[in-house]
């Protein structure tokens, strides 16, 4: 009986430690078996300190461990070619054959003769195919980034013909990192929530991040939409990378759901980009083969050609697409910690690094085997770009604006991917007008980038599907306000340029009486907070005036009145000579205030501006992408100081301190009664409130506000029979996963002060629609009953969106509600309605009651 018992205890313990075990996982669970590793290459647990998958890899330990690799490996070389807003470095390893290291930049120039239209072929024989590999774009999504480590090992380490081979035709760059501030982030959340008995319960808190969560960068941005517009520094240094090498085949891993199971690409085949070529989608279904090979080895469920598409090209697996290369797109069931329980079992941290792991090296396979395939295609689709233009009945773009900011920042992002851009010969009609050659772009289709070309300025109304992963229009010269022109033939062209320059803004006038800055220019918020900061006082027009040489200045200039100020006329010289070199605005000088065409500097319609001090809501349910956008806008781009005010504040502290709280989209439930309250006060006494998209409805509610919205349309009874599985089909097609709108603006009110168009392009993601106001001056901004300009919206939908209100303001006591049913800072490139918001917080507070709802 004794020897029983004392067998299955011996069972029992025995049972246990091969369950903790399991995540205790050696080298031996991930890499290939039968293949000799070079015992001076130091394995990841020797840096690290624990086994890859014990623990979730910080940053700073995967960066340590790369640099190590570059000194121990003559098959790696290592580059930072940049740094996070949190200061952490960006790396970029090239892994490949000593052989290859010692003629790397011969390589890189031939391989780059196969994207050159003018180039002739290269031979293909025995040139390197390049893959690009990055991995956790999504900070919480880090089993990329933890099979990363074995896979820079493993290619340091590995012995024999066979990896020999595949270094030796194939040039590896890896990313080990493309988010380092949320890996960061989301690794010090899990692995501080750690427990010695690891907790699989789903409700745990290792598996549930606070606020913003780990999935972003530093202000909350979503990295893996930021590819083909590149404004945050992760995705510009990138960007430089790719387009210095111009790589065949780029993967990019990821994670989904915890109760899902493994998924590669092609995506949906009923979303595709139309630019994307027939070719692309044929080699990424070929390629597909190797993962599913490499899968079925190990046993790991996977799935492909559902959810995930290829259609927006600001995505990692879907540039790629636009530049003559296979974007593969990984997506590992999560276990968003260290283990958690799954439809599917329970799902550990290390199978889900295995599945990676295992997905990166079935496509080194797959590009050394299908290497002469993969450098042909390339060589094809850049030099079918000749034919393609010549059949276009569009041969160039050209672009201009009266802010030649917002022109320059389209000619940067251009730039960026290697466009060609030039300036026009001589003086070019644009939208009707006659443009400046010095304030003019001309961009022709004949060149290499003409897909992506077409990717950026294309308007698309009918699709060939309903659902969108991801938005269904971005129209570029729409997102930025320019006006723009499709050419039907190339105008005599001037100079190329390769790198725009920021435009400096302008000195017109003489006189020291006062200095007036011209409304236009998109950083003159910026210009204004500077001249606020050192207490200089300053104006608005709110009505148009003459200067003495007879040219108009219109509503939204701001008057700086030379005299009384705490600045001497020098200093404020200083002052106006920073505003025109780093905020590019234009400055006109006055020598007399008296002006009997218009208002004289002296006149009441000049009112003064106070500086703002801004509170944004935060944390809750309030949406981390929509607070990061506005908190970038007012931090990184205009140099405001901003509070990011945690939604308890409101609840408990005091909020005197503030002129203007403004509230993301979100959910404001944990707002209590006494908070509401509070923030009636607050507002009643002065403050104003800048809400936007679905906080729209709680203002309303809380009495903060009133804006109505639209209602759905009533179900037909009687409808006609639908099979079952076209449910989820169904209401995904009634989503607005962004579209764009034009809208009929009043250019006199103070929110529009700036615009010089009465039609202004908006960015649509939701299906708010506000009721117009009935009061003859509150509706500064309306939609007409046909403004869909492109992208897709179903067509209820559609009905609602006709003549309906997009902006709206209310007054409470002596304060303001300022209401925007769509996001004006749109991913950091919808700079067209930056200008809204800014508005808002300089001129919101002096609106007119007349104007209110």
């Amino acid at each position: 009986m004794t020897t029983r018992i004392s067998a299955l205890v011996c069972g029992v313990f025995s049972m246990l430690f091969q369950i903790h075990s399991q995540a205790q996982t050696d080298l031996s669970y991930y890499l290939p078996g039968n293949v000799k590793l070079n015992p001076k290459i130091p394995a990841p647990a020797a840096l690290l300190g624990h086994d890859v998958g014990e623990w979730h890899v910080s940053h700073d330990k995967l960066v340590n461990y790369m640099y190590e690799m570059d000194r121990a490996s003559d098959r790696i070389s290592l580059l930072e070619t940049g740094r996070t807003y949190e200061g952490r470095p960006l790396l970029l390893l090239t892994i490949t054959s000593p052989a290859n290291h010692s003629r790397i930049e011969a390589i890189r120039t031939k391989h780059l003769q196969l994207s050159d239209p003018g180039a002739a072929q290269p031979d293909l024989k025995d040139l390197p195919a390049v893959y690009y590999m990055g991995c956790s774009i999504h900070g919480n999504e880090p089993s990329g980034a933890n099979a990363g480590l074995l896979l820079v090992y493993y290619l340091a380490a590995a012995q024999g013909p066979e990896i020999e081979s595949y270094l030796d035709k194939v040039v590896v760059l890896f990313d080990p990192s493309f988010n380092p501030d949320g890996l960061q982030r989301f690794s010090s959340w899990v692995n501080a929530r750690k427990s010695q008995h690891v907790s699989t319960d789903p409700n745990d808190v290792e598996h549930n991040e606070g606020w913003p969560s780990g999935r972003t960068n530093h202000y909350w941005f979503d990295l893996n939409r930021d590819w083909m517009v590149a404004q945050l520094p992760e995705s510009k240094a990138r960007i430089r990378q790719y387009q210095r090498w111009k790589p065949n085949v780029l993967t990019d891993h990821h994670e989904q759901g915890t109760n899902a199971t493994f998924f590669f690409m092609p995506g949906e085949p009923t979303r595709v980009n139309p630019n994307t070529p027939r070719r692309n989608q044929e080699l990424t279904r070929k390629m597909a083969a190797w993962h599913a090979r490499a899968l079925d080895e190990i046993g790991s469920l996977y799935f492909t050609q559902e959810g995930y598409d290829d259609f927006y090209y600001g995505k990692g697996s879907t540039y790629p697409d636009s530049q003559g290369a296979m974007g593969i797109l990984f997506e590992q069931a999560s276990s968003r910690g260290h283990a958690q329980e799954s439809t599917n079992g329970i799902l550990r941290f290390p199978f889900t690094i295995r599945n990676h792991f295992t997905s990166m090296l079935s496509s080194l396979k797959a590009v050394y085997d299908m290497r002469e395939e993969l450098l042909q295609y390339q060589y094809d689709f850049f030099h079918g770009v000749a034919a393609l233009a010549a059949k276009d009945p569009v041969k160039a773009y050209a672009f201009t604006s009266k802010d030649a900011a917002r022109t320059y920042h389209l000619a940067e992002i251009m730039a960026r991917h290697e466009i060609q851009l030039y300036r026009p010969a001589a003086p070019l009609s644009i939208a009707g007008k006659l443009c400046n050659p010095e304030e003019t772009y001309v961009v022709p289709l004949a060149q290499a980038q003409y897909h992506l070309l077409h990717g950026m300025f294309d308007k698309q109304l009918r699709f060939e599907d309903s659902l969108f992963y991801d938005i269904s229009s971005w129209t570029l010269p729409l997102a930025t306000g320019v006006e723009y022109e499709e050419l039907k033939a190339v105008p005599a062209l001037g100079a190329r340029v390769s790198e725009p320059g920021f435009p400096m803004g302008t000195l017109t006038g003489k006189g020291d009486y006062a200095f007036v800055l011209e409304p236009y220019g998109y950083y003159l918020p910026r210009a204004i907070y500077r001249l606020l900061q050192a207490n200089v006082r300053i104006k608005v027009a709110t009505e148009s005036f003459y200067h003495p040489d007879g040219s108009k200045l219109e509503q939204g200039s701001i008057l700086i009145p030379v005299d009384n100020q705490t600045l001497n006329p020098q200093q404020l010289g200083v002052f106006i000579q920073t505003i025109r070199e780093k905020d590019g605005v234009n400055v006109v000088a006055f020598d007399t205030g008296l002006d009997f065409q218009g208002a004289s500097l002296g006149s009441s319609s000049f009112l003064t501006l106070r500086k703002p001090e801004i509170a944004l809501l935060v944390e809750g349910g309030v949406s981390a992408n929509d607070a990061g956008e506005i908190w970038h806008l007012l931090d990184e781009r205009f140099g405001l100081p901003v509070t990011l005010l945690p939604l308890s504040i409101v609840n408990s502290g005091s909020l005197n301190r503030y002129t203007h709280i403004i509230f993301p989209a979100g959910n404001y439930g944990q707002i209590t009664d006494g908070g509401k309250e509070k923030l009636r006060t607050w507002e009643q006494q002065g403050g104003v409130i800048i809400g936007f998209e679905q906080a729209l409805n709680w203002l309303t509610t809380a009495g903060l506000g009133k804006f109505e919205m639209k209602k759905e349309e009533e179900k037909k009874e009687n409808s006609a029979p639908r099979p079952y599985h076209e449910i989820e089909t169904a209401k995904g097609a009634q989503e607005t996963s962004g579209a764009i709108f034009v809208a009929d603006v009043d250019l006199t009110n103070p929110l529009l002060y700036g615009y010089t168009s009465s039609r202004l392009p908006m960015f649509k993601s939701n299906n708010l629609f506000m009721e117009k106001a009935k009061g003859s001056y509150a509706n500064p901004l309306s939609y007409g009953s046909a403004s869909l300009i492109s992208g897709y919206i179903s067509k209820p939908n559609n009905n609602r969106m006709k003549n309906s209100a997009g902006i709206g303001m209310s007054v409470v006591g002596k304060g303001r509600t300022i209401g925007f049913t769509e996001n004006v800072c749109f991913r950091a490139f919808w700079f067209g309605t930056n200008r809204l918001l800014m508005n808002a917080v300089y001129f919101g507070g002096q609106l007119a009651p007349e104007a209110g709802r």
